[in-house]
C-alpha cells in the first residue's frame, strides 16, 4: 500500500503518516504517495465531452495565483494541465480563474465542469460536490530548535517538554488528545510562537505541517528549526485533504480524474510539481 502506519504510544488511537515516495535520506525532500502502486483504475473515454474547464480562483498561493506578469499559475494550474494531457483532451481544457464566492454558482450553471481550488471534502459538500480521490493531505508536524532531537515515538520524548501550539485550532485539539504528555502552551498568533521556538522558550511547536514549511523555508525563520517526527495524517482533525470537485451528478468526470491523478503520481509529474511549489516539504 501507498500508507505506512504509525502507532502511538496509546495503542488503541491511530494517527496516520504517510509514506514518501522513496527511500533518499532524510535530508532529501520527501514526496506524498496516496495512491496503491497496485490498484489499476479504468482508462475513461471522454471522447463524447465537449469540452473540459477546470473552475479555479487567484488568491490562494502557491495553488492558484497570478504571477508576476499576470498569468494565472500555481499547483493546481500545472496540475489541471497535466490531467488533460494524461486524458488526452488537451485541446477540449481551458482553465478560469473567479472570486471564490462565485465557484459553486459558476458549476452548477454548466459554466465550467470542474473546481479545482481546494474546497473541502465533507459529508456536507459532498451533497453538492462529487470528489475526486485526495490528491494532497496536509499533515500536522513537530518543528524543533535543529540543535535539539525528537524522535519517534514522540509521545515519550514529550514528556514534561514544552509544546506551543495555536489556541483553539484542530492541532490543538489533537494534541491535546494524542500527545498530552508535553507541556501544552498555547498562542493565539503564530508569529509569536515561532518567535518563542526561536528563542527557546519552547522545546517543539506544533501545527499545519504546510505552513510550518513556508516559515521554515522564509527568512524569518533564519535557519534556526526543522522538522522532527510524523507526519502524521488525522482526518477526524484535519480533513481529508484537497480533492476536485464536479457536479454531484457527474461522478463519473470525478472517477475520471482518480485515473488522472493516479498515472500523474505514478509517472513522477505529480512529485515534479510538489518540489517545484513546496521546496521545503511537509511530508
Amino acid at each position: 500500500m501507498a500508507f505506512q502506519w504509525r502507532f502511538l504510544a496509546l495503542a488503541s488511537l491511530l494517527i496516520a503518516a504517510v509514506s514518501v515516495a522513496n527511500t533518499a535520506p532524510a535530508a532529501e525532500p520527501q514526496v506524498p504517495v496516496l495512491w496503491d502502486a497496485k490498484e489499476r483504475l479504468p482508462k475513461p473515454d471522454l471522447s463524447a465531452l465537449p469540452r473540459l474547464r477546470f473552475l479555479t480562483t487567484t488568491d490562494f498561493p502557491p495553488f492558484n495565483f497570478l504571477d508576476g506578469s499576470g498569468k494565472l499559475s500555481g499547483f493546481h494550474i500545472d496540475l489541471a494541465r497535466a490531467i488533460c494531457a494524461e486524458l488526452g483532451i488537451v485541446d477540449k481544457c481551458q482553465i478560469q480563474a473567479l472570486p471564490w464566492a462565485e465557484l459553486e454558482g459558476a458549476l452548477q450553471k454548466g459554466e465550467g465542469e470542474a473546481i479545482i481550488a481546494g474546497i473541502a471534502a465533507t459529508p456536507e459538500s459532498r451533497s453538492t460536490y462529487a470528489f475526486s480521490r485526495s490528491y494532497l493531505q496536509f499533515p500536522a508536524r513537530f518543528v524543533i530548535q535543529k540543535s535539539k532531537d525528537l524522535t519517534e515515538p514522540v509521545f515519550d520524548k514529550l514528556r514534561g517538554k514544552r509544546v506551543g501550539v495555536l489556541a483553539g485550532s484542530a492541532h490543538e485539539r489533537m494534541l491535546r488528545d494524542y500527545f498530552n504528555t508535553g507541556q501544552i502552551v498555547p498562542f493565539d498568533r503564530p508569529e509569536d510562537l515561532y518567535a518563542d521556538l526561536k528563542a527557546g522558550k519552547l522545546d517543539a511547536a506544533f501545527g499545519d505541517g504546510m505552513r510550518l514549511a513556508f516559515w521554515l523555508g522564509g527568512s524569518d525563520a533564519t535557519g534556526c528549526c526543522r522538522f522532527a517526527g510524523g507526519p502524521y495524517l488525522a482526518p477526524e482533525y484535519l480533513g481529508s485533504g484537497m480533492a476536485i470537485a464536479t457536479r454531484a451528478d457527474d461522478p463519473a468526470l470525478a472517477a475520471a480524474f482518480d485515473y488522472a491523478l493516479q498515472e500523474i503520481s505514478m509517472k513522477g509529474t505529480f512529485a515534479e510539481f510538489y518540489l517545484r511549489y513546496f521546496p521545503v516539504s511537509f511530508f
